[in-house]
């Protein structure tokens, strides 16, 4: 996440504003704005977090919550640094490297931990109501970080939305709090430093690389997690723990990140953020499908909803 409206990269040379670059998404001739391929990876990005929470409950089936995490982290290192090496990237500059600490306590350790701890005790359906203050807290986080002010119809159209994502998620777990409530809240706040210092670096280092090295660097962590926990929490594979835990490694923390902080990076902090006001509705769809959870008629109207404050926040100019 970057500031509003800062260029990605991909190729060999950088044009700033361009979207072309190191961590560019395409060439002029692609004949594609950057701004839409922004928007596409984001919305990409959004589809595979939606997932997240039902293969989290999917994979505790199998493993307990520190060995999934640890697990997932770990195996996502891997695809990470397989990728690294495969492009021969040489190791971030030492300026870099303080960012991306703060990328990887928030994303790759601290969110997913904060929130496999919680939907032990609570439902996808009670998790989406704080996954639907994440906008807002990324954009507060990001004015902040980059000293970029949203506009007043920018703020407004997102309160609504979050508004609109909270009341149909209360609804839908029936307005009880969880035990989990102080574990979800402490994941938004990670969660939300993690997106806004990792869009910053994705202005100055390619996005995918961003991901990359937060996962990397954690790779001992994880291993070291993964041998205690897995020592003393029992493993009960099943084909649901299994493609759980692939997914939150594979598609969730690598494929999910990567294509996430390369749109953020295009199209900015506050505007990618919003579309993330789908993602609690998108989580409890899954949740239907994949866990057999009870959706209410309230549904539809809840989307329509969210996705008119969606094209607000798009169209308000910073």
């Amino acid at each position: 996440m970057t500031a509003e409206n800062s260029a990605t990269h991909s190729g060999p040379v950088a044009v700033k504003g361009s979207g072309h670059g190191p961590s560019g998404t395409g060439s002029p001739a692609d004949g594609v704005r950057p701004d839409s391929r922004g928007t596409l990876l984001a919305v990409l990005g959004v589809l595979s977090f939606s997932l997240t929470f039902p293969s989290t409950a999917w994979g505790l089936e199998s493993f307990g919550p520190w060995s999934l995490v640890a697990l997932r982290g770990g195996l996502a290192a891997l695809l990470a640094g397989g990728f690294l090496l495969a492009r021969r990237v040489p190791p971030p500059e030492r300026r870099h490297r303080g960012g991306l600490a703060v990328v990887a306590g928030g994303v790759v350790v601290g969110f997913p931990l904060l929130t496999t701890l919680a939907l032990e005790t609570s439902t996808t359906a009670h998790a989406a109501v704080v996954v639907g203050l994440l906008p807002l807290t990324t954009a507060a986080f990001g004015a902040v970080r980059t000293g970029r002010r949203p506009s007043r119809s920018f703020w407004l159209a997102a309160l609504a939305g979050a508004a609109v994502v909270i009341a149909f998620a209360v609804r839908q777990s029936g307005g009880a709090l969880s035990a989990g409530d102080l574990y979800l809240f402490g994941a938004l706040l990670v969660c939300a430093a993690g997106y806004t210092e990792g869009g910053r670096l994705a202005r100055e280092m390619p996005g995918w690389q961003v991901v990359g090295w937060a996962l990397v660097g954690c790779l001992p962590l994880s291993v070291a997690g993964a041998a205690v926990a897995l020592s003393f929490e029992p493993v009960r594979l099943s084909a649901h723990g299994v493609i759980g835990l692939v997914w939150v490694a594979a598609g969730s923390t690598f494929f999910g990140l990567y294509v996430w902080y390369r749109g953020m990076a295009s199209i900015g902090i506050a505007r990618a953020s919003q579309l993330q006001l789908a993602q609690p509705v998108l989580t409890l769809v899954w949740s239907v499908l994949l866990l057999g959870e009870h959706l209410t008629p309230a549904a539809p109207l809840a989307a329509v909803a969210v996705l008119v404050c969606i094209v607000a926040t798009q169209r308000s100019r910073a």
